[in-house]
């Protein structure tokens, strides 16, 4: 078995993984009363997710089938890579600020998946994987827009229904105009970042000959 081959299947078994995890993360969330139903799919984790499971399967078919990812490939898996990656860094992020304020915050093992385990993963196979070609650097500004966007709708939506995903979104728990923005910012920023270090890390592979 080559390589390649491997790295196949083993996009297909993150593929897998990925969607027990979310279908295990909307059971726990249903049963824990954390979240209601019609707000699962609010989240940018569970978003960007749901994506990385369908293009992890189509990758990992390629894989199977081809030596090397066509173009609009490696350029799906970055776009998709910088989303889920940094939601797990904001995940993180949370995690530590709610530890700070003292604040009891359950993380069931779907979580730990999503939001850990399959990042690493993704960035282990961004880097070692075979057959990827370089990324283009107009990545990044693309990288941008749906976070962009679904920021916009959610907090629409959060007007609307009295509940935001996340809570530097909800104006009732930040502190103004200045930490709401500021917060937006930094997020952009990780974005931008992630996706940058993707493009790099690209390159570098690429031009080592691999």
């Amino acid at each position: 078995m080559t390589t390649r081959t491997m790295f196949g299947w083993s996009r297909l078994a993150a593929a897998a993984l990925c969607l027990v995890a979310l279908a295990h993360r909307l059971l726990w969330g249903l049963g824990s009363q954390t979240i209601a139903g019609e707000n699962f799919l609010a989240y940018l984790t569970i978003q960007s997710n749901i994506a990385f499971t369908a293009l992890a399967a189509v990758a990992g078919v390629i894989a199977l089938r081809r030596d090397e990812d066509p173009p609009w490939l490696t350029t799906a898996r970055a776009l998709v890579l910088s989303w889920t990656i940094t939601a797990g860094l904001a995940f993180a992020l949370i995690v530590w600020q709610a530890g700070m304020r003292g604040i009891a915050m359950s993380v069931p093992w779907s979580d730990v998946v999503l939001h850990f385990v399959l990042p690493i993963w993704t960035i282990l196979a961004w880097v070692l994987g075979p057959g990827r070609r370089a990324a283009s650097w107009r990545v990044v500004p693309f990288v941008l827009l749906y976070p962009v966007l679904w920021g916009a709708f959610t907090l629409w939506r959060g007007s609307v229904v009295g509940w935001y995903p996340y809570y530097f979104l909800d104006p009732r728990q930040v502190s103004g105009l200045a930490e709401f923005w500021g917060s937006c910012a930094v997020a952009l920023a990780i974005f931008a970042a992630v996706a940058s270090g993707l493009v790099l890390l690209s390159r570098v592979r690429t031009t080592a000959g691999d």
